[in-house]
């Protein structure tokens, strides 16, 4: 197996990201090369910083970054030695089998379609991110790279979402479902009305439509709408955890008998916070490329980037591209639509 990993793009510099690829080699057997991708003096100089040897590594000098303020498509075009260029081109050509960054994600995901392409039948690929609730995970997708979706595509989320909570998540027999304003059939807009038809023709556990308040009930696991509801749905749920955290805290301390109350609770309050906390999850996968494609938070630090490259060496074991591949051509079948006239 072998990884590319752009080391240019985290807010805290190549070395941090060079120390998550530390240990996740040291961790992961299957990778046979990683690929570090960004400025050669950089690298080499964070290298023995680290104490990092290992003949797995090789380095690819890039001169360029896509920086997060960049306009992804044009600086794609423009800036064409950049890390995350680079790290495409290398699984355009078969050299590696994924990518990894933590960069500007609009460029990350243009490198995806115009470097690395689509996986055959797929129309647009979509950033899948997986979201914990109190036992177990949902997917939601898009959550964040189309704002704008005919129904055929949420139908072919809907797919891709599914072998990735079937595969990934191991849930036997995903529950699919639309995200909407009301679980009635009626209820929802044109695209979701529309998708609504179009996922109750496929092979799936197709539930129909779902509310805000169903998400981490365990409804649903596979959670789809456009990139537009998907982004804000993600950063609303982000930030409500951080507020909850704070608020939890702040009255935990107004007491003397709440702050004993706190002690004892302590184990519990820890149990939740590992089971929220984002470094190990590593990112979001985006899916329907030939080639997995990883982006992780810019502001990851070491550990986080370690749960990236574990997260993709299982995508990549388990063979996902080439099972979306298997069950997009099945489902655009039963459409019987292609995306010109969806």
């Amino acid at each position: 197996m072998r990884i590319a990993v752009d080391v240019m793009g985290g807010d805290h510099g190549c070395g941090v990201i060079i120390a998550g690829v530390k240990r996740a080699l040291e961790e992961q057997k299957d990778i046979c090369i990683i690929y570090l991708v960004g400025n050669k003096a950089d690298i080499h100089a964070a290298l023995p910083q680290r104490g990092f040897r290992d003949h797995r590594v090789r380095v690819i000098h890039s001169t360029e970054v896509v920086e997060m303020e960049d306009k992804p498509v044009v600086a794609l075009r423009k800036k064409k030695d950049s890390s995350i260029a680079r790290a495409a081109e290398l699984v355009a050509e078969g050299k590696a089998d994924a990518l990894i960054s933590l960069g500007n994600t609009g460029g990350i995901f243009a490198a995806g379609t115009f470097k690395i392409g689509r996986i055959a039948g797929v129309d647009r690929g979509c950033i899948a991110t997986v979201i914990p609730r109190h036992e177990n995970e949902f997917v939601l997708l898009d959550a964040g790279a189309n704002v704008e979706c005919k129904p055929f595509h949420l139908a072919q989320f809907a797919v891709m979402g599914n072998v990735y909570s079937r595969e990934i998540l191991k849930r036997k027999n995903p529950r699919v479902g639309i995200l909407s304003n009301g679980t009635e059939d009626s209820k929802g807009n044109d695209l979701t009305l529309e998708a609504f038809k179009l996922c109750q023709k496929l092979d799936l556990n197709f539930i129909g439509n779902v509310e805000g308040h169903d998400l981490f009930k365990d409804h649903v696991d596979v959670v789809v709408c456009d990139g537009f509801v998907g982004n804000i749905v993600l950063k609303t749920a982000e930030s409500l955890a951080v507020a909850m955290f704070s608020m939890l805290k702040r009255e935990l301390m107004h007491t003397t008998q709440r702050k004993l109350g706190a002690y004892l609770a302590k184990g519990a309050f820890q149990t939740i916070r590992r089971r929220m906390d984002p470094e190990v999850y590593g990112g979001a996968p985006m899916l329907g490329f030939n080639g997995l494609v990883f982006k992780s938070h810019a502001s990851a630090r070491e550990r986080a980037v370690t749960s990236a490259i574990r997260v993709t060496v299982d995508a990549v074991k388990n063979q996902i591209n080439q099972t979306i591949a298997r069950d997009i051509a099945a489902a655009n079948k039963k459409l019987a639509v292609g995306p010109e006239n969806a």
